[in-house]
């Protein structure tokens, strides 16, 4: 089967279908490590605690957006 065909058949699918479609690509071309998933877990869980317990200020995505968006101004 060719590539355009492949791609064709797949747009027709159901959403559903597309979406497991795309995540089996998707995990193919970078596979999850148990490991870093896990450490990834550990630093989220670490913020959480940091947000609620009000030891670290948190910033509005608004404001680093504008931010960035200062800095790389022309």
């Amino acid at each position: 089967m060719n590539t355009e065909k492949l791609i064709t058949e797949a747009i027709s699918l159901p959403v559903e279908e597309r979406g497991a479609v795309i995540d089996s690509i998707l995990q193919s071309l970078n596979p999850p490590e148990a490991d870093i998933d896990r450490q990834w877990l550990d630093v989220a869980k670490q913020r959480l605690v940091e947000i609620r317990s009000g030891s670290v200020e948190t910033v509005s995505g608004e404001d680093i957006f504008r931010e960035i968006q200062n800095r790389y101004a022309s």
